[in-house]
This record gives structure tokens, sequence and C-alpha cells, in this order.
């Protein structure tokens, strides 16, 4: 390391009872994936931090209600004329089936949706990933999905890929756009993060000049921190939970449907979010088809006079 990282270091960013664990952890992998500056270190814990639900998260969730599958994976329920209640609550069935065939997945049948599912801090899915994370450290995939999920695995797995992207020099430049861009290709909300990391910056001694910014309001977003009538609205669409409180469960819902339908999977609500989870289907406000006008006939005088009458 180029600097002291101190576990006391950790333990003032994350504010956890087991910090010291993950530090060793980090200790161990930092050097190896050259992640040993102050921005560096304050770029990977404010990032991976914010991903992970603050380190709590290292295996995705994936026990949705019937309702919630049809609006976040309508492609593979609703759409496809499956339904949705023979896989309401059971997370395994549900992986198996809105993984297959992806990421290097098998059908349904081989269990690799449930098998190569999310893990880690930074979420690592599919068999494709696994499989070239694996090759790194000298696992086969199947090995990698358990260690991604020990605290030492979850670091090394999210250095590997912090590497692989090269994001080390976004650090370099205080880029926390570019940060972002490359973990999952978010560029607007970013005062989550840009607080994380200029809270790590200033516990580790770098220099950072934040700037809050006014995202929420400019943009008309709904995240995590949000709470109200919108965020319950927004909950209802979802089919999860709807208290109102923009939680952690709802940024994952959020989340799983932007990556299924083609926006930007960084669990912010915004404009084109909403837009499209809360538009009606057509289908379900039935209209009444408007009364045709009365035709006008012309009787003719030989039938004038006929009755119907038996």
């Amino acid at each position: 390391m180029e600097f002291n990282f101190k576990k006391t270091h950790l333990q003032a960013i994350l504010h956890r009872e087991d910090s010291t664990d993950w530090w060793q952890a980090m200790m161990e992998m930092f050097p190896k994936y050259d992640i040993t500056t102050p921005s560096r270190v304050a770029g990977f814990v404010a990032q991976t931090a914010h991903e992970s639900m603050n380190y709590k998260v290292l295996t995705e969730n994936l026990n949705y209600s019937a309702k919630a599958l049809d609006a976040i994976f309508g492609k593979y329920f609703k759409r496809a004329g499956v339904d949705a209640q023979k896989y309401h609550r059971q997370p395994e069935k549900i992986a198996n089936r809105v993984y297959a065939d992806r990421m290097k997945n098998g059908d349904y049948r081989s269990g690799d949706g449930w098998r190569f599912r999310g893990g880690g801090i930074l979420q690592l899915t599919g068999r494709h990933n696994y499989t070239e994370f694996g090759k790194s450290i000298g696992m086969t995939a199947e090995e990698a999905t358990t260690y991604v999920r020990t605290k030492q695995g979850a670091i090394e797995s999210a250095c590997w890929f912090w590497k692989t992207n090269n994001i080390n020099k976004y650090c370099d430049a205080n880029d926390i756009v570019g940060m972002t861009k490359r973990i999952n290709g978010g560029t607007i909300g970013l005062a989550d993060r840009k607080k994380h990391y200029a809270h790590a910056m200033e516990i580790l001694g770098g220099n950072y000049n934040f700037q809050e910014d006014d995202d929420d309001v400019k943009y008309k977003l709904l995240r995590r921190g949000s709470k109200g009538a919108a965020v319950k609205k927004l909950q209802e669409a979802l089919g999860v939970s709807a208290d109102g409180d923009f939680g952690s469960g709802t940024e994952a819902a959020v989340k799983a449907w932007q990556r299924e339908n083609d926006c930007t999977p960084d669990g912010i609500a915004g404009p084109q979010t909403l837009g499209k989870i809360l538009k009606p289907e057509s289908k379900s406000i039935p209209k009444t088809p408007p009364k045709p006008a009365p035709k006008k006939t012309t009787l003719k005088p030989s039938y004038s006079k006929i009755s119907t009458k038996k």
C-alpha cells in the first residue's frame, strides 16, 4: 500500500461491527490489484458500499411476488404467456427462468440461472462472468460461486472487475461519473456515491472538492431515501411492498426492471423509468367503443306495412 490504510479508517467509513474482517480482506487483495492510493481505495469502497447496501448484500434477492414478476420481468412471464403465479416467491425457479440461455448459461433445466445468480459486492452474474473470474484465480465457475459469497471472495471478485474495467484511472482523476458509468452505466443521480467518496477521501487523507447536486429536483428523481405518495405509486406498479419509503428492496426492484427494459440499471427512477413503469397497458383500461351513428334507411312502400307478428 502507498499509504497507511488502517482498520480504524474502514470502521469510520462503513460503521460496521465486522469492519475488521472486511479490512483484512482488502489488505490482502488491494495490493494484488493495484488499489493502493487514497483515491483508489476511496473510489472502491464508495462504489462497492453503494452497490451492496453498505456490504450487507452478497447474494441477489430474487424473492419476487407474481405481481412483481409481471411488472419487472414481463417479457419472461406476462408477455410470454407464462403464469407468474406458478413462480410466486420461488427464487430458484425464478432465477432459472429469467437467466436461462443468457450470459452463457444453459437452459431452464440446467439450473445455471440459480447457480450463477448475482453474488459478491458487485453482483457477479452469469456463467460467463464466473468462468472468467474463476480462470483468473485458478477456480472453476462453480467454485467461484461459493467464493464470492465470502468476504475475501466478495472483495477479490470486485477487485477483478475493477482491474478488468480499468477503473483506477477514474479514481486517479477523481472522476466519479467515469467510475459509475464503468460499473453500471449511470450518469445521473450521483449524490450518494459522491457523498460516500468525499467521506472516504476525508478519512483517508485525500483531497476532493465535493459539491452537492440538485439532481432529485432538477430531474424529478425517486431513489433510495425518497418518501411519499409518488414512491408508493411506484412500489404498487412494481408489485413490491407499498409503504411509501424507497429502501433497498425498492431499489433492487427498480434495478431489475431497468435491466430487463433496456434502461440504465442505476436503481434511480427518473422520468424515463417512471414514464415506462407507470404507463398503463392498453388492455388494462378497457375503452367503450363509440356507438355507431344511426343508419339512414329509406323504407320501400312495398315493405312498409309488413308485420313481424305471427
